[in-house]
Order: C-alpha cells, then sequence, then structure tokens
C-alpha cells in the first residue's frame, strides 16, 4: 500500500493578514518533511470561492513550489477542474508541472463542487458531468498531437500545436474525482484511478474494488486514447498520536472539513465575504453525527491506525490519501503526526506493496478472477459521512426538475 498527503487548504476565521501566506508556507513545509520520510504521494485539489474550507484556487503553482523542495513524491492534481479551465490551457499547466518536478505529477480530473463555483464560470451544474467528458477527450490529446482540432458541444477550437509536452510518455497517469461513491465503478470503465473518499465497512470496500476491476477489465469504455491507470486510493481524515484520545482532541479539523463541504453543498455561496463557517461549526462539532465522523477515519494510536488501515489492505485498495491539514490543526501536529506515521505505521505496510502487486497482476493478466458482488446496497450513503458524498448528475437533474417545477424559475 502507498500513502499520500491531501490539501484543500483550509483557513477557518478570523484571519490574520499573513493568515494566507503562513498557510501556504507551511504546507510546503509539510511535503518537504513528507517527502523525506518516504511518503508517495502529495495531493492539491482546485476549488474556487469556497471561503475557509479551501483557499486553494492554484494547484500547479503551489505544486510548483513544492516541486523544487522535493525529490521524489508524486505530486498529484487532485484534482484540476476540467469544467472551469480551457482545455488548452490544462494541458499546458500540467505539461510545465511535469516538466519542472521532473515527471512526478499525477493528473487527477474533476467537474468542479457545485453552484458556487461553477455559476461564476457561467457553467450549469446540470452540464457538468457532460461537459467534464466532453473536456477530457479535447484534452488528452493534446500531451501528444503536434496538430489537434476539436469541435464539441462545449468546446471548438482550430489545430494547433499544445506546447509544452510533458516529461512522462505519453502523459501524466490519468485519476478522476469520485466524490459519488457510484464513479469508482465508472473509473474503471474509463481506465482512470479513482480518487474517492473512505468506505463504511470493509464489505464496502470490497465491493467497490471488484467492481472497478471488473468494469476496467470487461466493460471499458475510455473517452478517448489514454493507457489505464488501475488505481483506487481512498482520502481519509487522519491524525496520528500517542493515544486515541490525544488524536482525537488534535484532529477536531476533520469534523470542520465534513461540516464545510456539507455548508457549500447545501447552501452555496450564501454571504461573500462575511459567512463565518467556524462559528456556525461550533455548535454542530459536538453533535452525534461530529462523534460518529471520527469512526471510519485513520484517526488514533499508531495501532489503532493499524488496524483501520488492514481494512484498506484487505480489500485491495492502492493508496490511502491522509488529509491532516483541516480546521485548525496546528503545523506542529500535523508535522508530528506525519513523523509518527512514517516511522510507527507506514513500514509494515509498505513492506506488502510487492505482495499486492503481484495481486493486481493476477487480477489484469485475467488469472484472479474477482466475484462481481453487489454494489447497490453500498449506494448515495455507503461512505463513513453522508455529509461528505455529492450527488450523481442523474440524482441533480432530477432535484434540480423538481425546483424548478416548484418555483417555475431558476438553475441552481
Amino acid at each position: 500500500m502507498k500513502f499520500g498527503i491531501f490539501y484543500e487548504h483550509q483557513l477557518p476565521r478570523p484571519w490574520t493578514e499573513q493568515a494566507e501566506f503562513n498557510l501556504l508556507q507551511d504546507s510546503l513545509t509539510q511535503i518537504e518533511l513528507a517527502d523525506k520520510l518516504g511518503y508517495d504521494y502529495a495531493w492539491e485539489v482546485e476549488h474556487h470561492f469556497l471561503e475557509e474550507y479551501s483557499h486553494s484556487a492554484s494547484p500547479e503553482v503551489f505544486l510548483g513550489a513544492a516541486s523544487q523542495r522535493t525529490k521524489n513524491i508524486r505530486l498529484g492534481y487532485g484534482i484540476i477542474q476540467l469544467t472551469t479551465n480551457q482545455p488548452h490551457r490544462v494541458a499546458e499547466k500540467v505539461a510545465t508541472l511535469d516538466l519542472v518536478s521532473g515527471g512526478r505529477v499525477e493528473f487527477g480530473m474533476g467537474e468542479g463542487a457545485g453552484p458556487a463555483e461553477l455559476h461564476p464560470f457561467g457553467i450549469q451544474v446540470r452540464s457538468k458531468r457532460d461537459r467534464w467528458e466532453e473536456a477530457v477527450k479535447a484534452t488528452i490529446p493534446m500531451f501528444t498531437k503536434t496538430d489537434w482540432s476539436f469541435d464539441g458541444d462545449y468546446y471548438k477550437f482550430p489545430a494547433r500545436n499544445v506546447v509544452p509536452k510533458p516529461l512522462q510518455k505519453p502523459h501524466p497517469p490519468l485519476w478522476v474525482a469520485c466524490s459519488n461513491i457510484t464513479t469508482i465503478g465508472q473509473a474503471g470503465a474509463w481506465g482512470m484511478g479513482a480518487l474517492g473518499f473512505t468506505f463504511v465497512s470493509p464489505e464496502a470496500a470490497k465491493a467497490w474494488v471488484h467492481k472497478y476491476y471488473n468494469n476496467l477489465l470487461h466493460n471499458q469504455q475510455r473517452l478517448t486514447d489514454y493507457p489505464a491507470n488501475p488505481n483506487i486510493a481512498m482520502v481519509s481524515g487522519f491524525m496520528c498520536a500517542e493515544t486515541d484520545e490525544e488524536a482525537y482532541e488534535k484532529a477536531s479539523g476533520w469534523t470542520f472539513f465534513i461540516f464545510a463541504l456539507s455548508h457549500y453543498g447545501r447552501n452555496g455561496v450564501a454571504a461573500p465575504g462575511t459567512d463565518n463557517l467556524w462559528e456556525k461549526f461550533q455548535d454542530w462539532r459536538h453533535t452525534e453525527k461530529a462523534k460518529r465522523a471520527f469512526d471510519g477515519a485513520l484517526i488514533g494510536s499508531p495501532e489503532t491506525i493499524k488496524r483501520k488501515l488492514r481494512m484498506f489492505q484487505d480489500a485491495h485498495v492502492d493508496q490511502v490519501i491522509l488529509l491532516n491539514q483541516a480546521g485548525k490543526t496546528s503545523h506542529e501536529d500535523i508535522c508530528g503526526s506525519l513523523k509518527m506515521f512514517a516511522e510507527e505505521v507506514m513500514p509494515e505496510f509498505h513492506g506488502e506493496e510487492a505482495a499486492h502487486a503481484e495481486w493486481k497482476k493476477a487480477v489484469l493478466a485475467g488469472d484472479l478472477v474477482l466475484e462481481d458482488l453487489d454494489v447497490e446496497k453500498y449506494d448515495l450513503y455507503s461512505h463513513q459521512n453522508e455529509d461528505i458524498v455529492r450527488l450523481t448528475p442523474e440524482q441533480l437533474k432530477a432535484q434540480m426538475a423538481a425546483k424548478e417545477a416548484a418555483a417555475a424559475a431558476g438553475d441552481d
């Protein structure tokens, strides 16, 4: 099993004049430490306008800085929004980052969170999946072709040679955000790595891993010409400390992550520049729902985290991505957690990587047939907390159609 770290660049209020500067500098120091400790990946999201929840609008700039302070760690877009970027700019940015990093980029792609992000770009939520699929078809050939034009419903451009080209050939590995659990199966069909959240049970993990690989092998529907990237990575709340009690105390940022994501998913941007999520969070953080959020997260002593990690290992998840920078978790606690995990937990699971690689080789060769398990019982609310799961495009369309029928107006 491999391990990554994940950054939304959360910054709860109140803010000081130097708050964003300190946040980014501390994050770079953390990634530099993670590289020295032997972590495999560092992932950075792209979001827009989501105050407190994510101050991360330009992942390639941040990852470009990280590339100059690290040597081995892979640098992942987790994700870049294809919907709010022109295909040419996406290809240019990804290729440039791959060059300056020495070929260490992972190219994760997503649609954008919802109206709060998409509407200022003039994009409707109902069309985001279709737009995303077309953007994949328009963008990926730019990495290899020197004379590429496109004529689609959303993107039209004359023939050009998009430069520079990436160092990795034909391009960095492709991933897709699976903020809805059903997209994990679709990621397999697309032949892309799946970037999702943690599962609620070992049974759910096993069922979706089987679904992913069976789609990859027997139901491929690649959107254009690219090599498959057979990988499943799961993001989890994280804090490693001497005792479970100490870890829970230091990891309140994980519950803020869930609260803030749910807030924007349900309410959008209510009062730009004046809303205060941290203040609203104070009542929710002591609810039973908030306490349950710790159950599936990788929060606890090294032994507790090892026990939880074995669920992912047994399900053959390729990578666990640790979300440490959340809420008001301190820089010191993040660094201490990364160090303790690397020293007391990571070696055991890194040591099993060869066995996992043999399992995957057998599956991909067809020598090991995975049972096609029922995934319907692990549907929309199969994650550890339903607040981090978004609706599918079909559910969004149905929901908005009902609202429009009732209100007779609007595109929310």
